[in-house]
């Protein structure tokens, strides 16, 4: 995979008032910056301003890698079913997140 660049799926969600895109999902370079996600989205809704955040939660700095936004997401995603699954099952030591 060293001559290959990995490639992230970006799944767009409309929120407010911003039109709802035709094509909701594409691929990207996970090597380039998010200021490219945004470019397309000026592009695709001919609007100079946006506010791009990602799930919902935080709005990156544009020279961000695509690549290391995927993982951080997966990371949380995965650390948030773990705790999910401890307090399930009981679990009643200290709190997970504190160390995270």
């Amino acid at each position: 995979m060293a001559s290959e660049t990995r490639k992230v799926v970006v799944h767009l969600r409309a929120t407010g008032d911003a039109p709802i895109l035709k094509q909701a999902k594409f691929k990207i370079a996970g090597t380039d910056k998010f200021v490219k996600v945004i470019d397309f989205l000026r592009r695709q809704l001919h609007r100079d301003t946006l506010f791009v955040y990602v799930n919902s939660a935080f709005s990156p700095n544009p020279d961000e890698l695509v690549i290391d936004l995927y993982n951080l997401i997966v990371v949380h995603i995965c650390r948030l079913a773990f705790v999910f699954e401890l307090q399930n099952f009981g679990f009643d030591g200290p709190r997970l997140d504190s160390v995270w």
